[in-house]
């Protein structure tokens, strides 16, 4: 009896075999929904990071049943249940913050289109827009858009704004902003899912507010070097800090005993000289000379 054989594409038979041997090959495989992602930034991630980033745009069902024959890459079990849509597996050396770091500073803005959502506060600013009065000058009313016409051109009289985080972008103000070549959206490459070593990250879990993470680091070395400094901890960010409060302290001591020196006289003799007038003025009939 004999037995008919299914022919795979060659193409997908390349696919299953490549995403076997790539987990075993690179320290993290990384998840990315290809939502709102234009193949013009893969096509950049992919040239800059040629040797160290490896982009497959996969087959679910085919990653799948790769993955299942995988056995010895911890987590690989839990990536395949993230496999949903249209979606991208990455391939590194980099660590999953470093690797979404690298996607975050390498998105685009792109046009809106209507029933897009503002991600965050849209204005429209102030000046010439050099755009010929028209049809046009309703779509800046319908947005509450105030203009004045300026040497035959349309000029926008003051920053307005048009969207607030979280709204609805209509499809007139989408034309609008089109017109005036604002870009508002911003489109680019998130790590959704992630697996390193056998730990699993999440996509919020990935987010890093570096500017937050900066100014806690600044804020902790100050506390650090003002502890030491207190209490006398020599290292060489306190030395400099710590001879100028001993300066101040050997001061104050030889001010407040009367200890006259040539660092400390003139003080001294102001101090004494306003003491000296405070007694002067609570006798009666004194008038200092």
């Amino acid at each position: 009896m004999s037995q008919t054989l299914k022919k795979y594409p060659e193409k997908k038979v390349k696919m299953y075999q490549e995403l076997q041997q790539l987990p075993k090959e690179y320290s993290v495989v990384a998840l990315s929904k290809m939502t709102k992602v234009r193949a013009t930034q893969l096509m950049t991630i992919r040239k800059k990071f040629r040797n160290e980033i490896v982009i497959k745009i996969i087959k679910n069902k085919v990653a799948l049943r790769a993955f299942e024959q995988i056995k010895d890459t911890p987590g690989i079990e839990h990536l395949s249940k993230e496999l949903e849509g249209q979606c991208a597996l990455m391939f590194t050396n980099f660590n999953p913050f470093k690797l979404n770091l690298i996607f975050d500073q390498n998105k685009v803005y792109l046009p809106a289109k209507g029933g897009d959502i503002a991600s965050k506060e849209i204005t429209i600013p102030a000046g010439n827009t050099g755009i010929t009065p028209g049809p046009v000058l309703s779509e800046f009313k319908e947005s509450n858009v105030p203009t004045k016409i300026d040497q035959g051109t349309i000029a926008v009289t003051k920053d307005t704004v048009v969207a607030k985080p979280g709204s609805v972008i209509s499809q007139k103000l989408a034309s609008l902003m089109s017109k005036l070549n604002i870009k508002p959206i911003e489109a680019g490459i998130a790590v959704n899912y992630a697996i390193s070593e056998g730990l699993q990250y999440l996509e919020n879990d990935l987010r890093l507010d570096l500017k937050e993470y900066e100014n806690q680091l600044r804020s902790a070395l100050n506390e650090a070097i003002t502890l030491a400094t207190e209490s006398t901890y020599t290292i060489p960010e306190t030395i400099e800090p710590i001879l100028i409060k001993a300066e101040r302290g050997a001061m104050n001591v030889a001010f407040e005993s009367g200890y006259i020196t040539s660092d400390t006289a003139k003080e001294s003799l102001q101090f004494v000289h306003t003491k000296a007038l405070n007694v002067a003025g609570k006798i009666k009939g004194y008038t200092p000379q």
